[in-house]
Parts: C-alpha cells; sequence; structure tokens
C-alpha cells in the first residue's frame, strides 16, 4: 500500500530574524495543512532548508511535525545524507521520534557508483522498520535513480516508493512499469503531477502545496477519482504559479510565497537570501490572479 495518496507537502522551515528556527510558527503551519486537508507532510526536505540545519535543529524540526500532527496523518522525515553513517543516525532517531517514514535522497556531491548506492541504502534500511521513499533529483544532487536502479533498489523490502524530479517523463513511464502495490510513485515536479498520476503514480511530494494545499490535494484526487477534467483545470490553472515559485532556486521563492501569504517576515540561512525584487512582484502578481491574495 503507498505510504499515502494526494498531497504531500515539503514544508518550508520558518526562521527568525536571528537565524533560529522558529518552532512555533513551524507548529502553527502544521496544523494549517492539516485543516487544509493536505494527505502528508514532509519534515526536512530540500524545500525545508535541510542542508542549512545542524542535527538538534533536524530532528527537533521532525518532532515538532510529528508532535503537531499527532497521527492525522502520515510524516515523512527526509534523513537522506552523502555520508551513510549520517544517514543512519538521523534515520534511526527519526524514527524514535515517531516519524510514519523516510525520505532519502541519493547522496549528493559524491555521485556514488551503481553498487556503493545500493550499499547506501541498504545500509540505512537495514537499520530501521520504517518504509523508505527514494528521492532521485540529479538536478540538485549530480545522480539520477536510473530504472535499472530503482528496479535494484526496490528489493530492498522497506524501500517503499520514489519520489521522481528527473522531469524526464520517458524515465518516469519506465519506472511506472516497476510499480506495484507495494511501491508508490510520487512526482517530484509540479507541473508533472497529472502525466505521472496516468500511468500508475499515487501523488505528489509538492512544493506549491505551501501555499495551495487544498487544490493540490483536491487535484491528486479528483484524479484518481476519475474526475480527469476537474483535475486538469487545477494542474494547468497553477502552472503560472509554479513558474513563479520556481524562478529563482527552491526554496527562496515559495518561502517568501508563504509569507506573503500567512502575513509572517521570511527570513533564511545563507547561502540562500532574500529573493530578488523582480521575483516577490512575480509572487505577488501569480498569487493574487490565482486568487491566494
Amino acid at each position: 500500500m503507498a505510504i499515502f495518496k494526494g498531497s504531500g507537502v515539503a514544508l518550508v522551515t520558518p526562521m527568525n530574524a536571528d537565524g533560529s528556527v522558529n518552532y512555533e510558527e513551524l507548529k502553527a503551519l502544521t496544523q494549517w495543512h492539516i485543516d487544509e486537508g493536505t494527505d502528508a507532510i514532509i519534515a526536512c526536505g530540500t524545500t525545508g532548508e535541510t542542508s542549512t540545519l545542524v542535527d538538534a535543529e533536524h530532528l527537533k524540526v521532525i518532532e515538532t511535525v510529528v508532535k503537531q500532527v499527532d497521527g492525522r496523518i502520515p510524516v515523512i522525515a527526509g534523513t537522506g545524507s552523502n555520508d551513510t553513517q549520517h544517514g543512519i543516525y538521523l534515520s534511526v532517531e527519526a524514527e524514535k521520534l515517531g516519524a510514519d517514514a523516510l525520505l532519502i535522497v541519493t547522496p549528493y556531491y559524491n555521485k556514488a557508483t551503481k553498487n556503493s548506492l545500493v550499499k547506501h541504502y541498504e545500509a540505512i534500511c537495514s537499520k530501521v522498520n520504517l518504509p523508505v521513499i527514494l528521492y532521485s533529483v540529479a538536478s540538485r544532487t549530480g545522480l539520477n535513480l536510473t530504472p535499472d536502479l530503482v528496479k535494484e533498489l526496490m528489493k530492498i523490502p522497506n524501500v517503499k516508493g520514489i519520489k521522481e524530479a528527473s522531469g524526464d517523463i520517458s524515465q518516469i513511464v519506465a519506472i511506472a512499469c516497476l510499480v506495484n502495490d507495494d511501491f508508490a510513485l510520487y512526482s517530484g515536479n509540479d507541473d508533472q503531477v497529472l502525466p505521472l498520476l496516468s500511468v500508475g503514480g499515487s501523488g505528489v511530494i509538492s512544493t506549491i502545496g505551501n501555499i495551495a494545499p487544498k487544490q493540490t490535494s483536491q487535484m491528486v484526487h479528483h484524479f484518481l477519482n476519475g474526475q480527469f477534467e476537474e483535475a486538469k483545470k487545477i494542474q494547468l490553472a497553477q502552472y503560472p504559479l509554479i513558474e513563479a515559485i520556481f524562478s529563482e532556486v527552491n526554496p527562496v521563492p515559495i518561502k517568501k510565497a508563504v509569507g506573503l501569504l500567512k502575513g509572517i517576515e521570511t527570513h533564511y540561512r545563507l547561502p540562500l537570501g532574500q529573493p530578488e525584487e523582480e521575483t516577490v512582484e512575480l509572487l505577488k502578481e501569480t498569487m493574487t490572479n490565482y486568487g491566494l491574495i
């Protein structure tokens, strides 16, 4: 069975002006997503600026989300690393904190060989009992999970899905040929959700869901329920907004968009910083046209 069906939101991590994590705002955002119908929350994904968090913060973010959710929807913890032992540590601790599943990105920068990549995932998965979602995003990591690699990694008992963010529809279709009741395919790109669903996908791990959670969840469920025209209308209506939130490197624009939507100050950690003024104006325009502000 899929860990979730619908829209899982890769949650932004709110921060204070001094750079510390704003845990109270994190709780409020988590509750808002539950109220809006988000189907799962991903804590400490790429959109959560995870690479700038020290381990204590990383784990406290996961713990805060788990406690706020309180079992109402699945919480998926991002625990990938380019250091296998570090990935093991984060994964084991996330399981102790009550996460329902793990999202494990391919080891970035190292660009492991096929054999060592398999061993990397085997090593992490052997230390936890939670289901694991592979995360393939070569544009960020330099390492692509090809269909052949996915087929090999599926042999690991607790590997139960993949977030596919290659942007390559042909590769997505090839991976979709491997999908069964024990392995779920999730879109990692907001502009390709319906194409992926059409070949057997279970949903999306979404960035735009940070500001349009209800609509994004409805889009997936409309499609899964056979309401294809309704789903298509949402997908196409979101396209200008998707273009805007990826007009600079993620998560810079989406975090600013959350701030515009919720009326909160937006802070980042270097090397990420405030978006360009033209990006802010584009966000305001597209969010207004979409009816968010």
